[in-house]
């Protein structure tokens, strides 16, 4: 199964379609507001602002898994996102991402080891997956790597359509 057939709503309602990224690169976070990894979220609105002419775009997953760090209302998660850190890209639904109740969109992204292994669970908040425009896994981030290091602005740039 693709990325591109997996329900999921965005954040404010409303299904996300994930088949409009088809063609495209997408990195895939799973996002939280009172993390010490939040500030993140100033170097993934780069990365959109930098490649989305050239068919790019972040994805925010907010999910509250991880210390109950994302505990806001879709409004307040909106909010905080846009006043403190001028997010421009879309973000979906708060989904889980590990466990029983992992949303199918996780279920087809854990398979896919990070540069050190590994494979499974998701560590942590800003975990990150960049789905080539055929939509595969090209890669897997763990939470620390920073949106702006080499690394993964390489890998962005090489996934471009």
């Amino acid at each position: 199964m693709s990325i591109y057939d997996v329900e999921i709503e965005r954040l404010q309602g409303g299904p996300a379609d994930l088949g409009q990224y088809r063609g495209k690169a997408v990195l895939v976070v799973n996002v939280a507001s009172k993390c010490g990894l939040t500030p993140q979220y100033e170097g993934l609105q780069r990365l959109q602002e930098t490649y989305a002419d050239r068919g790019f775009t972040v994805l925010g997953v907010p999910c509250n898994q991880f210390m109950g760090q994302e505990p806001g209302s879709a409004d307040q998660i909106a909010e905080f996102c846009s006043a403190t850190y001028g997010v421009s890209f879309p973000m979906t639904e708060k989904v889980e991402v590990n466990g029983d109740d992992r949303h199918p969109l996780y279920a087809g992204l854990v398979t896919t080891p990070d540069g050190e292994g590994h494979t499974g669970d998701i560590r942590w908040n800003f975990e990150k997956f960049l789905i080539s425009p055929e939509g595969a896994v090209a890669a897997r981030f763990s939470p620390q790597t920073e949106p702006d290091s080499d690394e993964l602005v390489q890998a962005v740039e090489k996934a471009l359509p």
